[in-house]
């Protein structure tokens, strides 16, 4: 493996460990807003938790869920049990601007 290989590899792992950690970080702020006294903010909180819950890639679940848990949230990605894996899993290249992080 040349040195070529070895930087692309290591920026695509760094990339996927990015995108994770982002989602439960995103998902860790919603359910912040729980907390809130507020009505209003709590039902922004859930509607932007649920939006969440169904954009996270089923491929990077169970990563999410590793830093949930390192987050104390109470929040857990479910798995989908058909092993179809959505485009930006396959190629981690190719940008989705429909997704967040």
């Amino acid at each position: 493996m040349n040195v070529s290989t070895q930087r692309h590899s290591v920026r695509l792992r760094l990339q996927r460990w990015q995108q994770v950690r982002t989602w439960a970080r995103l998902i860790r702020e919603a359910e912040c807003l729980w907390h809130v006294d507020v009505r209003e903010l709590k039902r922004l909180g859930a509607l932007e938790l649920s939006q969440l819950l169904n954009e996270v890639p089923s491929c990077q679940r169970s990563r999410v869920n590793r830093w949930l848990t390192r987050y104390s949230v109470s929040t857990r990605l479910p798995f989908e049990s058909g092993g179809s894996r959505s485009r930006s899993c396959s190629s981690p290249e190719t940008k989705d601007e429909s997704r967040r992080p």
